[in-house]
């Protein structure tokens, strides 16, 4: 029988004596022979599995949102426009007619105008704020001046509006008085003085009567303040000046001082010195008023003056003959309900994006606000708050933009460090208003999920603005004196999110799983609502709490996750007592798709920093789940095996494309077991004995399902005719890569079975049992994998041994690469057919066994062709380096050190010595005892002896000392040994015969101390193979001697053969111990070389040692 039958022979019998799973699985579908299509009992029967496994792969798909913590940018897919908020018309203010606006026909109009033209005109005042000036002329030494402004209202006789070009000087608070028409003392105003500087800033304020808008004017002047020197105080400055500009300036001032000081009159001409003046008419004062620079002037063409003034000026009225006027109501109030008229008449209410208005008002509307506020002489902070109380009074009726209502709170909160404190009566006002948006944004925050959806980008901004409105109300609390909340504003905020929390998870159960169902119509409605819970609390920590810990400072996540996860945690402890003693699949399978939800509640929290999971409801609710899930995986193991062989049933054993080069039912077991392993990972039972129990059974149901479908493959490979004088079957290659590609998958999967172990349960990361069922489990798909390659390969001995006898007969005359032509073309073609069929794993799998059986494909040729010509043995030579590099190929085959190991070795070692002459070969029969090791050093004994060459006499001195451990030979259980010393080859020494020494009776540990002279010369010692052998015999008086061991010691190690010893014929040299062995393969195969050969030389020597190997044992 051929080698390639007797491994497989020998494989199929290892198959069948496996222990493992694969006897389990057999066992199976003997039981259940030609109907195997009965599932376990109690086990659900959909068809072939395909519907169990779809329920599975939305569970997973369910859960593939649920790796991590959740990012905003996912959460938030929605640009569609934010929920309308709901809104309420009686909160507004009270409109002042019910009318179009201001509800007047055009007569009631006209008549009111004439009533106005009638009445009294109005008092004027003009506001005059002096803020600043920059660029001023320098008067002093020192490079700078001391300004201060002079400021006064000229009624018309005090000036002309439009002064004639002829003339030159402008009027002046000190011209004006040196000509003796001077003003009111009350009509001027002074300012502080800056001293050294040429950019003052005073920020002052001024209010000065109007007598006639239409005629009046402001007028300002800037001086530089000089005190009155004395001519000496003067002459001191000079370490003062600064540059030729301030020398100028400086003799100025001395000539200056020297005049005041010899004049008796006054000085108040020449003590300060003009910087400029201006000149506005009160008529072109805006209405608005107004705030920004001027441009100074001089007050005659001689003047030399530079800089600007910064003034804000705003004309109003301080007393009005109306009706409100008359009956005591306040500008303030007027200016409230205008505003609230007007934002209800212009506010857009039936136009889509109404609630992103932002108050903006049309011309005229704003044109009679800004001359209502500023006739009533409102301050800017009044202005704030009115525009703040009349527009958030009209976002409660009408929805505004939240970033408009920011900025009225922003600007109010400006002015209010600024100004002062409001009155009584307004800021009480004020405070209700507060109190009415923040019970309007509380009422709003209780239906958060409603008003401002996670998903929306557009209603999570104006969360944000809403947010920001309430903590800036925060921020005004410290500053009333009637505080408009009774309680913190966060704690108020917190719990409005608290009920409403509580209000949406009650409308959600009662439309999911209403309690007053029985268990079993609730269970399916508990997984969504649990599955919602766990979508809003991502949306919690994705979306809102950010929003509400940055702003407001509350935790929201934390606040929300607590609540809602104890009320599901109570309802789950409920339902699972209620369900667990019925148990059929179907509530299985819900109760674990509830769990899985459960856990991921569980993990979501301990996957934030700092958060640990043992403190919540949830903790331990994975206990009534036991059962279930127990009872879940048994039918998953019988729907695993439905599934797969199901798909081995409709499998046509065919590559599923072009890429791939398995077939679509090993697609269908990976995925099936990639599927139950990551369930097992969502599953992450956290109890370790349970995980233990429960992980080492779904591993061999694993097990148990991978060898079954590796069998139902091979009985269907088996049980399709072969394509006639076919020698590579692809149904044989397409079920060899199923099965490399399961062995991957299933590895995988038992891998990712992992449970929670102690440290010293762990072996190479896995737990014990898990770690046997993945190598026991290797080494069945592995033995199939062989099965299979054997059968593939089976199919090309015949032509291989044909190929490899056409080599051998192949005459002398022919060249060694054309014998070989025929066998190297048909393994290019098989292996090219291979390389497309087989992924590279078991490519190099198929390759070594084709080249196992073309290694003994020529030696059985070598064995059967005895004494032929040493060209015969350089073909096979030549055939041999020549498949080496066909089955490397460059790298991409088998690497060398596979190639040219095992069989390999023996061929080259039989075609070198079939090459070699006969005593060639003798002497490498030697080498190889050289060469030979003991595997077990003590198991044959030990033999200590002496050597050295004695140069001066030409011989080689040995002396035997002892020998210890011998083997046992006798019955009475010791030996009688004698060592026999010889000298080889023989044809090295032909001269010299062997010697002895003397029996040792009954002895493991003799003792000899015997010399022994070999009369041979140095040169012959020095050969390669020449050496000194020792073999131990058991001396028997009835029978043949019998063989205890042999030892071999190169001459060229012996002092003196290489180099000559000093002292002549002195013995040199320590003792050496040698372990006994016997001869191994390498030694038999070199004399079975030499049995072929017919020479006589070969003959005697193979008779010699057989006459030796006659009183050996084989060794074992």
């Amino acid at each position: 029988m051929s080698s390639l039958l007797d491994i497989k022979t020998s494989v199929l019998r290892q198959v069948q004596a496996c222990p493992s799973f694969r006897r389990r699985t057999e066992e199976e579908l003997g039981s259940s022979s030609a109907d195997p299509q009965e599932p376990a009992t109690g086990a659900w029967k959909p068809g072939d599995g395909v519907e169990f496994f779809a329920q599975i792969r939305l569970i997973l798909k369910k859960r593939e949102g649920r790796r991590g913590l959740p990012c905003p940018e996912v959460l938030l897919c929605s640009g569609l426009p934010a929920p309308a908020e709901p809104v309420d018309p009686n909160r507004g203010l009270r409109a002042l007619t019910q009318e179009e606006v201001f509800g007047t026909s055009p007569k009631e109009h006209e008549e009111a105008i004439e009533r106005v033209k009638k009445a009294k005109a109005p008092t004027y005042a003009l506001k005059v704020s002096v803020l600043r000036a920059k660029n001023l002329l320098a008067k002093d030494p020192n490079g700078f001046s001391d300004p201060y402004c002079m400021l006064g209202i000229l009624p018309a006789s005090g000036a002309s509006r439009e002064p004639g070009p002829h003339k030159e000087q402008r009027f002046s608070f000190r011209k004006g008085a040196k000509r003796g028409n001077p003003l009111p003392a009350k009509c001027i105003q002074v300012t502080e003085v800056k001293s050294s500087t040429l950019n003052p800033v005073w920020k002052e304020n001024f209010l000065f009567e109007i007598e006639d808008v239409n005629t009046d004017q402001l007028h300002l002047d800037i001086w530089d303040h000089d005190d009155d020197v004395s001519l000496v105080e003067a002459c001191r400055k000079l370490n003062e000046v600064i540059g030729l500009k301030g020398m100028s300036r400086y003799f100025k001032q001395i000539v200056k001082s020297a005049r005041a000081n010899g004049t008796a009159g006054s000085t108040e001409d020449h003590t300060d010195d003009f910087l400029g003046c201006l000149n506005i008419p009160v008529w072109e004062v805006p209405v608005a008023g107004e705030d920004r620079w001027f441009k100074l002037e001089p007050r005659s063409s001689a003047s030399r003056v530079q800089g600007d003034c910064q003034l804000a000026l705003k004309l109003i009225t301080t007393q009005r003959d109306t009706g409100m006027s008359q009956r005591g109501r306040s500008g303030f109030l007027s200016y409230l309900l205008l505003l609230s008229r007007l934002l209800q008449f212009e506010h857009p209410a039936q136009e889509p994006n109404s609630s992103s208005w932002r108050g903006e008002l049309s011309g005229p509307a704003a044109t009679v606000l800004c001359l209502h506020g500023a006739q009533s002489n409102l301050s800017a902070l009044q202005l704030a708050v009115l525009h703040w109380q009349v527009s958030s009074r009209h976002h409660q009726t009408r929805t505004l933009d939240y970033g408009y209502l920011l900025g009225l709170l922003e600007d109010m909160q400006a002015h209010w460090e600024e100004a002062a404190s409001l009155p009584q009566e307004q800021e009480e006002s004020l405070a209700d208003s507060f109190s009415a948006f923040s019970e309007f944004a509380l009422r709003l925050l209780r239906q958060l999920r409603d008003y401002f959806p996670a998903t929306n980008s557009a209603a999570v901004h104006r969360l944000e603005l809403l947010l920001k409105c309430l903590d800036k109300l925060q921020l005004f609390q410290p500053s009333f004196e009637i505080c408009p909340f009774e309680t913190e504003l966060n704690m108020d905020v917190a719990a409005a999110l608290k009920r409403g929390n509580r209000e949406w998870y009650d409308r959600l159960l009662d439309t999911k799983s209403p309690r007053e169902q029985p268990g079993l119509q609730r269970l399916a409605g508990m997984v969504e609502l649990v599955d919602a819970v766990y979508e809003d609390l991502q949306s919690c920590y994705g979306v809102y709490a950010s929003l509400f810990h940055s702003i407001i400072k509350i935790d929201f996540f934390t606040l929300t996750f607590r609540q809602l996860e104890r009320l599901v945690a109570e309802e789950a402890w409920v339902l699972t007592e209620e369900l667990n003693p019925k148990m059929p699949l179907e509530v299985a399978s819900q109760l674990f798709e509830l769990y899985l939800t459960l856990a991921d509640i569980q993990r979501f929290w301990s996957s934030i920093p700092g958060r640990d999971s043992r403190s919540l409801a949830l903790a331990g609710i994975h206990a009534p789940f036991l059962p279930a899930v127990k009872f879940w995986l048994q039918v998953l193991r019988d729907q695993a095996k439905w599934r797969l062989q199901g798909a081995v049933d409709v499998d046509t054993l065919e590559p599923m494309d072009t890429a791939s080069k398995h077939s679509s039912s090993a697609t269908t077991a990976s995925l099936c077991f990639s599927h139950i392993q990551e369930l097992w990972t969502c599953l992450a039972w956290p109890d370790p004995a349970q995980a233990q129990g429960l992980g080492t059974q779904l591993s061999q149901d694993l097990c148990e399902a991978a060898l079954l479908y590796a069998e139902l493959l091979r009985k269907k490979v088996q049980a399709q005719p072969g394509a006639a004088g076919e020698a590579v079957s692809e149904p044989l290659c397409v079920v060899l890569n199923n099965v490399e590609l399961l062995r991957r998958a299933v590895g995988q999967a038992l891998r990712g079975l992992a449970w929670p172990e102690g440290p010293s349960g762990l072996e190479a990361g896995l737990p014990r049992p898990l770690l046997s069922c993945v190598q026991a489990l290797e080494e069945d798909l592995q033995r199939e994998a062989r099965t299979v390659t054997a059968h593939l390969t089976s199919k090309m001995v015949g032509d291989i041994r044909k190929y490899v006898q056409h080599i051998s007969l192949s005459p002398d005359s022919i060249q060694n690469d054309e014998a070989v032509a025929p066998l190297m073309k048909y393994l290019d073609e098989k292996l090219a057919l291979l390389k497309a069929l087989l992924v590279k794993e078991n490519l190099s799998r198929v390759l070594e066994a084709l080249w196992e059986l073309l290694l003994q494909a020529i030696l059985q040729a070598l064995g059967a062709n005895l004494d032929v010509s040493a060209d015969f043995y350089s073909r096979f030579h030549f055939t041999l380096e020549a498949l080496v590099t066909v089955f490397h190929a460059e790298g991409q085959g088998l690497p060398l050190e596979n190639l040219k190991d095992g069989s390999y070795k023996r061929l080259e070692e039989e075609l070198r010595l079939h090459k070699c002459t006969t005593r060639e070969c003798i002497e490498q029969y030697y080498l190889d005892k050289l060469k030979q090791r003991s595997l077990e050093q003590n198991r044959f004994g030990r033999l200590s002896v002496r050597c050295h060459y004695e140069v001066a006499e030409q011989r080689l001195a040995v002396e035997v000392l002892h020998a210890a451990d011998l083997l046992p030979l006798d019955a009475n259980g010791l030996s009688d040994p004698f060592v026999i010393v010889e000298l080889g080859p023989p044809h090295l020494f032909p001269l010299v015969r062997s010697q002895r020494t003397q029996v040792k009776s009954r002895t493991l540990h003799p003792v000899y101390d015997e010399l022994f002279h070999f009369s041979v010369p140095a040169e012959v010692c020095r050969r390669r193979a020449a050496c000194v052998l020792f073999t131990v015999m058991d001396h028997d008086w009835l029978s043949t001697n019998d063989f205890a061991g042999e030892a071999a010691l190169s001459l060229a190690s012996i002092g003196g053969i290489v180099r000559s010893q000093v002292g002549g014929s002195m013995r040199a040299g320590q003792p050496i111990t040698l372990h006994l062995r016997r001869p191994r393969a390498q030694v038999r195969s070199t004399l079975r070389m030499l049995e072929g050969r017919t020479n006589r030389e070969a003959q005697e020597f193979v008779k010699r040692l057989r006459e030796l190997e006659k009183c050996m044992e084989a060794d074992p």
